[in-house]
């Protein structure tokens, strides 16, 4: 199995009334999309500053390809903060030069990049404008390019999509995912569970400072299915003892949905006594959402 990219090995982080992280460990595989949840307070930031070295763990280490994280690794990192801090009265393209410069990038590199990028995110046109007379859309979308302009091997984004309109939305979207496909690890840190199912590979869910479940997120939507399948049918039923309706109602073609707990029953069972009754149209294990498993577990741990 080849090594992670980034690897946390049992990172603490304590403030004089609060613990923020309390051994806190996560391998996030090269070439992946990493979903980083939790509630408001979680340690979420806290962990995100640690791997940009902005602050320090007290315990712990953060390995990089198998190094050490240290300030030789900036370069190599991006960052996209949830509190988005720009230079209002700068001029977009001299903006962007000027970052891509900060990160390494020789002058025509920075202008060709800077370009290019603006070409990419449909904001050429303002290259010469200054941050504040753009939209809040497009002063998004320019902060963006600043956490990307220099090509590196790992992206961290918090809340990329905050603000964004459905259009500008699915546009990152589709960049975020041609990053990954060129090989760029990507961090994501949001409140979107629906962007998690969507984009990521992998998640990790912390909260109250702790790490409360990780791995793919396709084995951990599967690992919480448990009983509970999807029904519909032609006509209403009934349903006997060993067999639980939780949900029901009926759809727009006027078919009877049913979200079903099944006890001692098997499925097949399920399905031969249905079809005493009604035609069947779908039988399928409900495998819950993201969002519903993060509500059990935050839930769960308060």
């Amino acid at each position: 199995m080849d090594q992670p990219l980034l690897q946390i090995r049992n990172v603490s982080k304590f403030y004089t009334d609060k613990t923020a992280l309390k051994n806190i460990s996560i391998d996030i595989p090269k070439g992946s999309i990493y979903g980083l949840l939790g509630p408001n307070g979680a340690g979420k930031t806290s962990l995100i500053r640690i791997i940009n070295q902005i602050t320090q763990a007290d315990e712990g280490d953060v390995l990089l390809n198998g190094e050490k994280l240290s300030l030789s690794h900036i370069r190599h990192i991006g960052y996209l903060p949830e509190e988005r801090g720009l230079y209002k009265k700068i001029r977009v393209m001299k903006q962007l030069e000027y970052f891509a410069r900060l990160r390494g990038l020789s002058y025509l590199e920075a202008n060709e990049k800077a370009t290019w990028w603006l070409k990419k995110m449909g904001l050429f046109d303002v290259k010469n404008k200054k941050v504040e007379e753009l939209s809040k859309g497009m002063q998004q979308k320019i902060q963006f390019i600043v956490s990307a302009i220099h090509s590196p091997g790992l992206l961290i984004l918090d809340e990329p999509f905050s603000g964004f309109d459905p259009v500008n939305a699915e546009l990152l979207t589709e960049v975020i995912l041609e990053l990954k496909q060129k090989g760029t690890t990507i961090i994501f840190s949001t409140h979107r569970m629906e962007s998690v199912e969507k984009l990521c590979d992998y998640m990790a869910l912390i909260h109250l400072s702790e790490k409360i479940i990780d791995g793919k997120v396709s084995d951990i939507r599967r690992s919480y299915s448990s009983d509970r399948f999807e029904l519909v049918t032609e006509k209403a039923v009934n349903f006997g003892p060993g067999i639980n309706s939780l949900e029901s109602d009926v759809d727009e073609y006027g078919h009877f949905r049913y979200r079903l707990a099944l006890g001692s029953v098997t499925p097949n069972e399920c399905i031969g006594y249905v079809m005493q009754q009604s035609g069947l149209i779908s039988f399928n294990r409900f495998i819950p959402s993201i969002h519903d498993i993060f509500i059990q577990l935050v839930t769960k741990q308060n």
